[in-house]
């Protein structure tokens, strides 16, 4: 480790044995993080879950399991208990991963805002939770030593949202190249991969990746693939992901789907699982109406897959002249995309360069990339704290 190293701490309590979006961020950023010499880390774990940050980190960071197990706890061990911790860990800077912060620290932090959703579309959100996020990131904005937002997108709507008196450091994520590859490892393996779990690998497959809840689009795609199915008989639609919640919308339009037997729910995926479908998938669907990044779709564009994704969002931030762009909810235009994609009308021949396009632009989204625009948000904040500003 370098005498010049920046003492860090990263608050890795939040994130659960299934990980979703913000908790795989998490965790490949705490990976990469391990990897530099500049940087001394140290991650605040919850009581009894150190073994699995031990294991990644392979001795090259510090792990305390200091946090309550429970949602309620944690939340007050951060705002009662952190600020003493970090003092007594003597680092130089924290960095909170998931929108809140210890208020009363004195040790300079560092907030990461994934989306502003809390503010524009509530309704997308469990009520005490909106509530909770919304005041986090106000309260981040103005006193955070550095904010880091995962998109340019999120940037610009936070600005919009709140009063922002942090400084703003965009650092998008990155992609695991050793697994969201165009070619599987052994010929025939996504194939047995996916047969496995029970997957028609024979026909043609519409894939969806992610949590499934109402701002994700999977009652628009439902109903979209609905009308592709009626001129693809062989077609299917894969919603791959854990449940999440308000989920009646898509129970209700699942209800009423005319083709319900060709309409796959595969619950969480295994690691090694994820990246074979998006292989072997027709096309990818990410509908979302609004996303901070969108992380399965810069996976399914390292994968070499057909990619839809909606307009407007940090997903077509991402996929300029890979993805095919449609309106968000926008049924219409979504299983026009999908026939598109699907081999019909006049503009499938495109497919092969934008598959091609995909790949060049998730090429350069590395977690070591991202590792080092977090660093640089570590440094800023702990001058702009030296100094006062």
């Amino acid at each position: 480790m370098s005498e010049a190293a920046l003492a860090l701490s990263l608050d890795v309590s939040a994130v659960p044995e299934r990980p979703g979006g913000v908790g795989y961020y998490t965790i490949e950023l705490a990976r990469a993080l391990c990897q530099r010499d500049d940087v001394a880390l140290t991650m605040v774990s919850r009581h009894g879950d150190e073994a699995r940050w031990h294991a990644l980190a392979e001795g090259r960071a510090q792990v305390v399991g200091a946090v309550p197990t429970s949602r309620p706890g944690r939340l007050a061990f951060e705002q009662l208990r952190f600020p003493r911790l970090l003092e007594s860990l003597g680092v130089d800077v924290h960095h909170a991963p998931h929108y809140t912060m210890p208020e009363r620290s004195r040790v300079p932090c560092v907030v990461t805002i994934h989306d502003c959703t809390f503010f524009d579309h509530p309704e997308w959100h469990v009520k005490s939770k909106a509530f909770l996020f919304r005041r986090a990131i106000r309260h981040a904005s103005l006193r955070a030593s550095a904010l880091i937002c995962v998109s340019e997108t999120t940037a610009r709507e936070l600005r919009v949202a709140c009063p922002v008196r942090a400084p703003i450091v965009v650092a998008p994520h990155g992609v695991d190249h050793r697994r969201f590859t165009p070619v599987e490892s052994v010929p025939g393996a996504d194939r047995a991969t996916l047969g496995a779990l029970g997957l028609p690998v024979d026909r043609p497959m519409v894939a969806f990746v992610g949590t499934l809840e109402p701002r994700k689009g999977v009652a628009p795609l439902v109903t979209a693939f609905d009308w592709v199915a009626d001129s693809n008989p062989d077609v299917v639609l894969v919603l791959a992901g854990q449940v999440g919640w308000g989920l009646e919308e898509v129970e209700r339009t699942l209800a009423q789907a005319r083709h319900p037997d060709r309409i796959i729910r595969t619950g969480y995926l295994p690691d090694t699982a994820v990246p074979a479908l998006l292989r072997t998938a027709a096309v990818v669907a990410c509908p979302a109406l609004a996303e901070g990044f969108g992380l399965p779709a810069l996976e399914a564009m390292a994968c070499g897959a057909l990619l839809i994704t909606t307009e407007g969002t940090a997903m077509a931030e991402m996929s300029p002249g890979a993805a095919y762009l449609v309106p968000p909810g926008n049924v219409e235009a979504l299983g026009e995309a999908l026939h598109v994609a699907l081999g019909g009308g006049s503009n499938a021949s495109d497919a092969p360069f934008r598959r091609a396009r995909g790949i060049e632009l998730a090429a350069v989204h590395t977690w070591e990339a991202s590792a080092a625009r977090h660093v640089e948000a570590y440094h800023l904040a702990r001058t702009s704290s030296l100094y006062g500003a």
